[in-house]
């Protein structure tokens, strides 16, 4: 046989930033008939899976759980904190910075956004003179994702934490930790975050439909001053329910449940501090290789900084605009699909074929970053795209180190 030959058979691997590897285990938990919702072993394990939500977000406080993307808990967490013509301030380092205001404005929120642009973090002077000139506190709440998905910047959150306490700003400091959540270091309480929403399908390795607020005391207070919250979006009984169905305001998501019971089983069986070492080892492999490659001239890392990466998506440019070739080459060549340029241009320009992203989260082991690294090298070196060599053995150092 001659020719092209594909190398596509066998299992598919799916390297974009969400949805994620499922593992094994959550995937068979899954597999099961439709349980009772009024009475048995589903009702009798959610008050040991809520425990385990809150040790993983390092909180005392409550988690409110909503059958919903990332988006739907974005909603969720605005809908019980802010009251139309109220003020959010938007640091905005990437295109779901813009999501969570335009979804703010929607609900009759005035935003203002900071905008760093897509290749930076967050410039905490700028911020700074924000909210040094909300004199009468009309900002009541800075939205901050952790970890931007389409830029792969991870932005200080602790940090601006520090800087609402030195200026005496009464915000409320909410985290969209969707990116984030089981691959980064997060401290929900340590951190003086008020509110934080996350989503099931990337660090906790769930197939997508289920969406997570966690609210602290000073965030409840801000609920109970609101003029009215719909029935569905209100967390208080969802965190505090008096009977099962409260969790889920209706009918529970069940399959979804024993899958992410199973993930957390894994995640704390591995221990949380063990996971995000895990995640960051791998990273600097990725980005050893990625450096490596763009000696080459062509390949550009989105954030120059390794202070400012996430430890779960990297974003990436070639300037020839092969980016979509190259995504294009792996999955239909070997069987990795690699994640789109999303949000880097705008839709019908043609610089977005220079984008894409590698998604490095939840269920995510060595051997799987190698076959990663290796699939793209074998891309560029396909499509005549110029890159510096001994990229693999710089990653495999950082993986052997």
């Amino acid at each position: 046989m001659t020719g092209n030959i594909s190398l596509a058979q066998g299992r598919e691997y799916l390297a974009i930033p969400g949805p994620s590897v499922m593992p094994e285990e959550v995937l068979r938990a899954m597999h099961r008939p439709a349980p009772n919702i009024y009475a048995g072993a589903l009702i009798d394990m959610m008050p040991g899976l809520t425990a385990d939500l809150r040790s993983m977000a390092r909180t005392k406080h409550n988690v409110a759980i909503y059958i919903a993307n990332g988006h739907g808990a974005w909603e969720a967490a605005l809908a019980n904190t802010i009251a139309p013509g109220e003020t959010v301030l938007v640091p905005a380092s990437g295109r779901f910075s813009h999501g969570w205001a335009e979804m703010a404005r929607g609900l009759g929120a005035e935003t203002r956004i900071i905008d760093f642009g897509k290749s930076a973090p967050w410039d905490m002077g700028r911020i700074a003179e924000a909210l040094r000139a909300d004199t009468a506190h009309k900002i009541k709440a800075v939205l901050a994702v952790h970890v931007d998905t389409s830029s792969s910047i991870r932005n200080d959150v602790p940090g601006l934490r520090k800087l609402l306490d030195e200026l005496e700003h009464p915000a409320l400091l909410m985290a969209d930790c969707i990116a984030s959540f089981g691959c980064d270091v997060f401290e929900m309480d340590a951190w003086g975050v008020d509110v934080m929403v996350t989503a099931c399908q990337k660090g906790l390795m769930v197939p997508p439909g289920v969406g997570f607020v966690y609210f602290n005391d000073k965030a409840a207070a801000k609920r109970a001053t609101m003029p009215r919250v719909s029935w569905y979006w209100d967390w208080v009984p969802r965190g505090n329910p008096d009977e099962f169905f409260q969790y889920f305001g209706g009918t529970a998501p069940t399959h979804h449940l024993y899958g992410l019971r199973a993930a957390l089983d894994l995640i704390h069986g591995e221990g949380i501090e063990h996971v995000w070492a895990r995640h960051a080892k791998l990273a600097r492999a990725i980005w050893a290789a990625c450096e490596i490659w763009a000696e080459g001239g062509d390949l550009v890392l989105n954030v120059a900084d390794p202070a400012f990466r996430s430890h779960a998506v990297t974003a990436l440019r070639l300037d020839s605009g092969k980016g979509t070739a190259l995504r294009q080459w792996t999955e239909q060549t070997l069987g990795l699909t690699l994640g789109i340029g999303l949000g880097m241009a705008a839709p019908g320009d043609p610089a977005r074929d220079k984008f894409f992203r590698l998604g490095h989260m939840g269920h995510l082991n060595g051997q799987m970053v190698m076959g990663l690294l290796g699939s793209i090298q074998a891309g560029l070196t396909a499509l005549n795209v110029p890159h510096g060599k001994g990229a693999l053995e710089a990653a495999a150092g950082v993986i052997a180190s």
